[in-house]
């Protein structure tokens, strides 16, 4: 009974930790997030104007959502462009990601330098910073383009691959900055993992691949999660993302979208952005809860 209760008390804390942790994102969130939220709701059912009285709405029922596929599927088509990207640019990220962090955990001189030389791009890619890269063609290869590597993918791939791997191609060097944060969450986790692990699979006469397929990958796998929803939302709200440039001239445009139509887009990008984080989360977020469960009851039982 002593061991349960201490055990119970301890899980207590945990939560009540874990709690106070995250008690500014919960109140920021109240405070700031709510109401613009509830109001984007009501917006988009609504054809929004805006006089000199102030703003007035006239209810649409669902004409906002239709307006996507009646009058302009721009949206619709740069949503179908985007998941096509996004499917490809996500594993390349984690992949380069993993590979530079367990480059990074040998023992090598200068690691912190290498840290922070790796997480740099990430602070200076960011506002008209990053405009003015691209308008640079700072994000691409020239030699994948002289070298004809893409009339090669024209005539090797099917039709509705082509258009994404050239775009994956043509900002490669785009992607590989947003690896900044990936690879130092990758670190952390491989930092983590016990020596005496690779010792024993050492003495075993393991090499360093079936040590990467045993050890590694599997204690590492909440990390790909937590990466894969990071990388997810932050190519969604990235600034040069052109969905999210749409609804932002959709809402200024009041003679054809406004408002309305803006915060109906809003809220049917969202629901995708949900749904792919829902789609990682059942790929990788198993394989972490079933960790985190033994780990729970190796704690019980005191080993």
């Amino acid at each position: 009974m002593k061991k349960r209760k201490k055990i119970f008390n301890m899980a207590a804390k945990h939560s009540i930790a874990g709690l106070i942790f995250v008690t500014p994102w919960i109140a920021g969130f109240l405070l700031f997030f709510m109401y613009p939220l509830i109001q984007s709701l009501i917006y988009s059912f609504n054809k929004v104007t805006i006089t000199a009285k102030g703003r007035n709405m006239t209810p649409v029922g669902w004409s906002n959502f239709k307006y996507f596929f009646t009058k302009d599927p721009y949206f619709i088509e740069q949503l179908i462009k985007f998941f096509k990207d996004i499917i490809l640019e996500v594993p390349l990220i984690i992949v380069f990601s993993l590979v530079l962090a367990l480059l990074l955990n040998q023992k090598v001189k200068l690691k912190g330098v290498f840290r922070t030389l790796f997480f740099l791009p990430i602070i200076v890619v960011s506002g008209p910073v990053i405009n003015m890269l691209l308008n640079e063609g700072a994000s691409t290869i020239p030699l994948i383009e002289q070298y004809g590597f893409y009339d090669m993918i024209n005539k090797t791939l099917p039709y509705f691959l082509v258009e994404p791997v050239t775009t994956l191609f043509s900002q490669l060097i785009l992607i590989l900055w947003y690896s900044g944060v990936p690879i130092l969450i990758f670190f952390a986790g491989l930092q983590k993992i016990d020596i005496a692990l690779y010792e024993a699979s050492s003495i075993d006469g393991a090499s360093s691949w079936v040590s990467f397929w045993k050890i590694v990958l599997p204690s590492i796998k909440g990390m790909i999660l937590i990466n894969a929803i990071y990388i997810i939302v932050f190519l969604a709200t990235s600034e040069i993302n052109e969905l999210i440039i749409w609804i932002r001239d959709s809402m200024l445009d009041a003679s054809n979208r406004g408002f309305g139509v803006a915060s109906a887009a809003a809220w049917v990008y969202s629901v995708s952005i949900a749904l792919l984080l829902l789609v990682s989360f059942l790929l990788f977020g198993r394989d972490a809860k079933v960790k985190v469960k033994h780990a729970q009851i190796t704690r019980k039982r005191g080993y």
